[in-house]
């Protein structure tokens, strides 16, 4: 019986080093800033540039790169020249 107890004891203390720790990862590379009174808005939740740019055509804003999203390091911007290039474009 003790022994029993003892793997069970042994099994719960071990079970915080088998649970995968979660992270919130941010997946989304495209942000709308929008226009409009006072502050307007910001919004990260776009997979692609065309469709930041489908969601402000006809309310105003423009799109620009999410400076959380991980991928953002992996682009092949040479300076900050292209990446000025990009957002303006939009």
């Amino acid at each position: 019986m003790r022994y029993i107890a003892v793997i069970g004891i042994a099994a719960i203390a071990s079970l915080p080093t088998l649970v995968t720790p979660v992270r919130a990862e941010i997946e989304y590379p495209w942000c709308a800033q929008y226009s409009g009174d006072g502050d307007g808005g910001r919004n990260c939740g776009f997979s692609t540039l065309e469709q930041c740019r489908a969601t402000i055509s006809g309310i105003g804003g423009s799109c620009e790169p999410n400076l959380f999203y991980p991928g953002i390091g992996q682009r092949h911007f040479t300076d900050q020249a292209q990446t000025s290039a990009l957002v303006d474009k939009v």
